[in-house]
C-alpha cells in the first residue's frame, strides 16, 4: 500500500481499537476501571515478558543449531523488533518480512535464514493443531470447570502426542504416503486431487529435511520454549478475566483469543484493531457484561498489543532502521 494510505489505515485502526470498547462499556466501564488493582498490569507485563524471553531461548537454540552463538541482548532485541513489525503491518505481514532480514545480522545465509523461519513456523503450526485437537477432546470428556492448571497439563501431553506423530510421519513418510494413496482411492477421491494432495505433502516434507542437522534434544527444547511462550501469552486472556472477579475456563479463553486473532488478522488493519475488540466482545459480553467486558478486553490489549509497540518500537529502530521501515509501510 502507499505510505499515506498506511497511516489512514493505522490512524483508524487505533481509534477502533480503542473506540469500540469505550462505545461497549460507556459510563459504567470507568467505575470498572477504577477498581482495578495495580498488581493486575504488573503480572500482565511480567507474563509477557517472560513470553518473549521463551521466544529468545527458541531463537538462540535455532542459532546454536547453525553453529551460532549470538549475544542474548541482540536475540531479545530481534524478538521484540519482529513482535514489533508483525503489530504495526497489516494482517502481520511483516513480521516474517523482518524475522528473516534481522536473522541476517547473526551472520546467517538467505537458505539459512529461511531454514529458521521454517522450523520456528513449524513449531507454532504444531502447537496451534495440537492445542485445538486437545481442548476439543478435553470439552468432550471433561466439565469446563475443571481447574486451568490441570487443562494446560491435558493439552501439554496432547501436544506431546502430536510431536510423536510428527517425528512418525517424518521417517516413515513413504510408507505413510502409499497408505494415505490406498485410503483415498478406497473413498474414490479423484486421481488428480490425489496426485495434488501428494505432491502437497512431499513439498512439505522437503522442506522438513533440514531439521535433520538438528539433535533431538534441541528440537524438543525448541519446542518447549514455543510450548511456553504460547502458554504463557494466551494466559494474559484468562488472568485478565479472573482479575476482575470473572469466571469463565482457561479453555474457552483460548478459543476466544484464536477466534479474535484470526478475525483481527482477516480484517488487514495493523494490529488487528477493531475486528480482534469486535469478535472478542461477541465472546464476553454475554457472559461478563459491557463494562466488564470491556475492561478486559482494554488490558488483554494493551498487554498483548501496546505493550508490544512500546518495546518492541526502539528495538526495530535500532536493528532495522529506516529502509526496512520504508519498505513495510510502502509495499503495494
Amino acid at each position: 500500500m502507499r505510505r499515506p494510505g498506511y497511516w489512514i489505515l493505522a490512524l483508524l485502526g487505533l481509534g477502533f481499537g480503542l473506540g469500540l470498547p469505550l462505545l461497549l462499556g460507556g459510563q459504567e466501564l470507568l467505575p470498572v476501571l477504577a477498581s482495578i488493582s495495580w498488581q493486575l498490569p504488573v503480572m500482565l507485563i511480567l507474563m509477557i515478558s517472560l513470553a518473549w524471553n521463551f521466544n529468545t531461548g527458541r531463537l538462540l537454540l535455532l542459532l546454536g543449531g547453525m553453529g551460532k552463538k549470538p549475544s542474548y541482548g541482540l536475540t531479545l532485541e530481534t524478538v521484540l523488533a519482529t513482535e514489533f513489525a508483525f503489530c504495526v503491518t497489516p494482517g502481520g505481514s511483516g513480521g516474517l518480512v523482518t524475522y528473516t532480514y534481522l536473522l541476517g545480522n547473526f551472520g546467517l545465509s538467505s537458505p539459512q535464514s529461511l531454514a529458521i523461519c521454517a522450523i520456528d513456523q513449524l513449531m507454532d503450526v504444531l502447537f496451534f493443531i495440537t492445542a485445538l485437537t486437545g481442548i476439543m477432546v478435553y470439552w468432550f470428556v471433561k466439565p469446563t470447570t475443571l481447574h486451568p492448571g490441570w487443562q494446560m497439563a491435558i493439552l501439554a501431553l496432547i501436544m506431546l502426542g502430536g510431536v510423536i506423530a510428527a517425528g512418525l510421519f517424518f521417517n516413515f513418510f513413504h510408507r505413510f504416503l502409499n497408505r494415505l494413496n490406498a485410503i483415498l482411492r478406497f473413498f474414490n477421491i479423484s486421481r488428480k486431487r490425489r496426485r495434488a494432495l501428494i505432491k502437497w505433502l512431499i513439498e512439505f516434507h522437503r522442506s522438513l529435511q533440514f531439521v535433520r542437522g538438528y539433535a533431538k534434544l534441541r528440537l524438543i527444547g525448541v519446542y518447549l520454549f514455543c510450548l511456553g511462550y504460547w502458554l504463557m501469552r494466551y494466559s494474559v486472556f484468562y488472568v485478565v478475566i479472573h482479575g476482575l472477579n470473572g469466571n469463565i475456563s482457561w479453555s474457552y479463553c483460548f478459543i476466544t483469543q484464536m477466534f479474535s486473532h484470526t478475525v483481527g488478522q482477516a480484517t488487514m488493519v495493523p494490529g488487528g484493531s477493531g475486528g480482534a475488540e469486535v469478535s472478542s466482545s461477541l465472546f464476553l459480553t454475554p457472559l461478563l457484561g459491557g463494562a466488564q467486558a470491556a475492561a478486559v478486553i482494554l488490558l488483554w490489549r494493551f498487554a498483548t498489543f501496546y505493550f508490544y509497540l512500546v518495546c518492541g518500537g526502539p528495538a526495530f529502530a535500532r536493528l532495522a532502521g529506516a529502509p526496512l521501515w520504508h519498505k513495510l509501510t510502502n509495499s503495494k
